[in-house]
């Protein structure tokens, strides 16, 4: 884990609450700044800081000013607001807004502990956010997905069709494949979008705590339950919860969560009230659902109540032709986060790129792309500066594979120019094959094949004649 990622921000004006509790995170190993106030707090920001941990009342700027301030400024911080007892509605106002926790003071160190870990997984999980690379144009990909492949093109129609609807959507892929990318669409694109979308990963809550993390719980229910607490799904009412790593989820909690989802009706841990909360939930999985539930792993019913509208991610291997447009994307960020000029690829580096099997997906082509732009002694990355397991792994199939048209920084051409040459011909490739895709399916229609496309008549004969398509006579 990086340096930075462990960087932490405590902003109190009790001297003696930040001692103890700078203390307690300097034996996890974070490092700690301290704040007096609101104002020190904001100066002592930086886009390294990965969490901030605020009192509600402080001189000079109170807790939700600098709340508002701070993520305005930095999106990527996770704010976690400290509580004392009787201000509990405003700090759920302030995870509604952004927020990713509140804590109230007087709770035990190892809670403390685990919000404090799960922010800071949370950050690092946000820093792999492709969109956070910089601006993708629409050519290259959407809602934060970078590729222009056919497989591609049907999740983006999906999620168009899906998105402003209640139903509840089940995303299923491997890992590394951008299943939270998809949520995040799917609550960015619908009526919901200006409400919470609050994300849980079922594989990394202990199962002994998950009910409390879905459904809050009530004072006194358990050991360190010094207040009442909402839950998840109290939190996105009337926005989106996400469930990720759905198949992680214990059998009991599993008979509990499909009564929320039919009833949409649930209590605390430890109370008696019902609560109603309209949420829309979407679910991911990188398991084979059905084959757990007919092992017994998973209940059938469940899945049947997740599975409404079920969203396929491919993995890269089925996407191989979006591999070029990828690594120029994170070239791109990597570049600029690690202070590198790496202008591109040889010939051979990536052909060797396009035979690698890729069991990590994105996630693992994106970390290869950092080590290798970090430790690339020239300003073209060639096969020796790949890691060696990608070099010395052939890909076992009988599927032929399609080279790039053109490599980044070829030998024969300047590497500053090639960047964007093979965008241009990728994405020209992939437009001719859509289009006579589409013209073939319509048998001739242009009309027909342009709305199959999703666009216009004129926009549609404007492109076959930059790609130089006839019109069927």
């Amino acid at each position: 884990m990086p340096v930075s990622s462990r960087r932490v921000v405590i902003a109190d004006d009790e001297p003696s609450f930040r001692k103890v509790l700078s203390s307690l995170l300097r034996r996890e190993g974070y490092e700690v700044l301290e704040a007096r106030d609101g104002e020190e707090a904001l100066a002592a920001l930086s886009s390294d800081v990965a969490v901030l941990i605020t009192d509600l009342r402080m001189p000079k700027l109170d807790g939700m000013q600098l709340f508002r301030r701070a993520i305005a400024e930095y999106p990527d911080l996770k704010v976690i607001i400290f509580t004392a007892y009787g201000r509990i509605t405003e700090s759920v106002e302030a995870v509604k807004l952004g927020a990713f926790d509140f804590v109230e003071k007087g709770t035990d160190n190892e809670h403390i502990l685990q919000v404090v870990r799960k922010a800071v997984a949370s950050y690092e999980l946000d820093l792999r956010d492709p969109r956070k690379g910089g601006h993708i144009p629409p050519q290259l990909g959407r809602y934060g997905l970078v590729g222009t492949s056919p497989a591609l093109q049907k999740v983006f129609s999906l999620i168009e069709k899906v998105a402003d609807t209640p139903s509840t959507v089940l995303i299923i892929g491997e890992s590394g494949t951008g299943k939270e990318l998809v949520a995040r669409a799917l609550h960015e694109q619908s009526s919901r979008k200006t409400e919470s979308f609050i994300r849980i990963n079922c594989a990394a809550i202990p199962k002994t705590l998950m009910e409390s993390e879905l459904f809050g719980y009530e004072k006194g229910a358990f050991t360190g339950a010094v207040s009442q607490k909402p839950g998840r799904f109290e939190l996105a009412d009337r926005g989106t919860l996400f469930l990720d790593e759905i198949g992680e989820l214990a059998l009991e909690m599993q008979v509990k969560l499909l009564r929320v989802l039919q009833e949409s009706e649930f209590e605390r841990v430890g109370g008696i009230k019902t609560l109603r909360v309209d949420v829309r939930v979407i679910a991911a999985t990188n398991r084979d659902l059905v084959k757990e539930a007919a092992a017994g792993n998973f209940r059938e019913e469940l899945y049947y109540r997740l599975n409404v509208v079920p969203i396929q991610l491919p993995s890269l291997r089925e996407r191989r032709e979006d591999i070029p447009l990828l690594v120029s994307h994170f070239l791109h960020r990597f570049n600029d986060r690690l202070k590198k000029s790496i202008s591109g690829l040889t010939d051979d580096a990536m052909a060797t790129l396009l035979r690698y099997p890729f069991p990590g997906n994105i996630r693992e082509l994106e970390n290869i792309i950092e080590r290798t732009v970090l430790l690339a002694e020239g300003s073209v990355i060639d096969v020796r500066d790949l890691p060696p397991n990608v070099t010395a792994t052939q890909i076992q199939s009988t599927t032929p594979i399609r080279p790039p048209v053109t490599p980044l920084a070829p030998s024969s051409r300047p590497p500053a120019s090639s960047l964007k040459e093979i965008v241009r011909q990728e994405t020209e490739r992939v437009e001719r094959e859509m289009i006579q895709r589409a013209l073939q399916e319509t048998q001739g229609n242009v009309t027909q094949a342009a709305k199959q496309l999703g666009i216009s008549r004129k926009s549609l004969q404007i492109k076959m004649k930059e790609l130089r398509l006839r019109e069927a006579d």
